[in-house]
């Protein structure tokens, strides 16, 4: 996979190995190496003093044999081709993992939102949708919220993209607000869908949730959601953390009151916790992020950035499982390490995909015009992201594999099927 970015090529080893598995022709192996789509685009836009500012953005469609690109849109001063590359194709192993209509896609513009205005966030959105129009559509490609993206941006790029259309098109962009077309139950998703990957693992493992403690990194919507359904379900949540630091407690936090305080505040730092009606206060105590990691806990969920275990930290993880919920927190090396030693990796291309199950909801909704309820909704990403879960979980057992390359058998499968149904080189020569 020479042709590929470093980052996706990280990927050529596994690939090999699901080669051996899989009867994979060399026209799906080809494809495999390459987007379909890679544009990059300049985003102008006036700033609130009057200065001209242009910032570099991109839009990568990576195989879409199964159906139209989808994946999110970031805003990140780190984003560059290569990421958005990495993460179209890891959207396009995700949506064959659940089996979802859909190829990979993934955008961003290389740009700090936080040093923005509200009017200069909204143009930077209305401006960077005007560069990709070309390329997206309700048929083509669905972009959706990522990184420092939220539902009031993509109001904006819908707005802007059914202006430009001259017709109403709600189905072009999901993770919309509720009140302009979006989906119930959207906001919640990643984080409950990844819960509910958990739960099956924990099942399969004959353990009780009670009996388990989980520490949090990255406290943004999916954190927060995955840690306010795990107490729920039993977990006992000892830690989670922001980019600023992480918070922690042996008796167990509850991630609500610590969510409100960090929208009060805009971080963990200065957290008093208290959780009985008495204000008798748990023992509490400030940690690093690197700290966090290296918690002695049953799970250990990230979900903040790439590359957060990586070979220089690996040996230093104390938890007996880590769970992905942001896209490639383990990396390829960082994981070999992980494995050597007897834990085992949920993967993102698995364990966070409740986001776009329910964006594939709300595009079918959009189409059809018939919205759903939010228990509908939570019924619906039940069945399909635990019938995923099953069947990754069943491949690794039957085939000795750890379960980022038994997701990526299931999805390389899928996909290889639907590229070989059009004809390949064995076809064309009557072999």
């Amino acid at each position: 996979m020479a042709d590929l970015p470093k980052v996706v090529s990280d990927a050529s080893e596994r690939l090999d190995r699901i080669y051996q598995i899989l009867d994979v022709s060399d026209d799906v192996k080809e494809r495999l190496r390459h987007p379909d789509v890679s544009l990059q685009v300049a985003v102008p836009v006036r700033m609130d003093n009057g200065a001209l500012k242009v910032f570099p953005g991109w839009r990568v469609q990576y195989n879409t044999v199964l159906g139209p690109a989808k994946g999110g849109i970031r805003f990140h001063p780190n984003v560059n081709a290569e990421e958005v590359t990495a993460l179209s194709f890891w959207m396009a192993i995700k949506n064959a993992v659940v089996e979802l209509p859909y190829g990979g896609g993934k955008g961003g513009v290389q740009v700090n939102p936080k040093k923005l205005s509200k009017l200069e966030l909204e143009r930077l959105s209305r401006s960077y949708i005007r560069a990709i129009r070309p390329i997206i559509g309700p048929d083509t490609d669905i972009p959706a919220p990522d990184v420092n993206t939220n539902e009031t941006v993509m109001s904006w790029m819908v707005d802007e993209f059914s202006q430009l259309e001259g017709r109403h098109s709600p189905a072009v962009i999901t993770g919309k607000p509720i009140g302009l077309g979006g989906s119930e139950g959207r906001t919640a998703a990643t984080g409950l869908g990844a819960l509910k990957v958990l739960n099956m693992w924990v099942k399969k493992q004959d353990k009780n949730p009670e009996d388990m403690t989980v520490a949090v990194q990255g406290f943004g919507n999916a954190g927060y959601y995955f840690a306010t359904n795990a107490r729920k379900a039993g977990y006992k949540v000892v830690a989670v953390s922001d980019s600023k630091g992480a918070v922690y407690s042996e008796d167990g936090l509850d991630p609500d009151k610590i969510y409100q305080h960090k929208h009060e505040k805009q971080e963990l730092k200065g957290f008093v916790y208290c959780d009985s009606s008495v204000n008798e206060e748990p023992e509490t105590r400030q940690l690093s992020n690197d700290e966090l990691l290296e918690l002695d806990v049953d799970v250990l969920v990230l979900a903040a950035l790439e590359d957060q275990i990586t070979e220089d930290n690996a040996n230093n993880i104390n938890a007996n499982l880590v769970l992905e919920i942001a896209n490639g927190p383990v990396s390829h090396d960082g994981e070999k390490i992980l494995l050597e030693r007897n834990i085992p990796v949920i993967p993102d291309v698995l364990a966070n995909t409740g986001g776009v199950i329910v964006s594939y909801m709300e595009w079918v909704q959009n189409r059809a015009g018939d919205y759903w309820s939010a228990e509908k909704v939570e019924e619906r990403l039940t069945d399909r992201i635990e019938r995923a879960a099953s069947n990754c979980f069943d491949l690794a057992e039957e085939h000795e594999l750890d379960l980022r390359t038994a997701a990526y058998l299931k999805a390389i499968k899928r996909l290889a099927d639907a590229a070989d149904k059009r004809g390949n080189q064995h076809y064309f020569n009557n072999d």
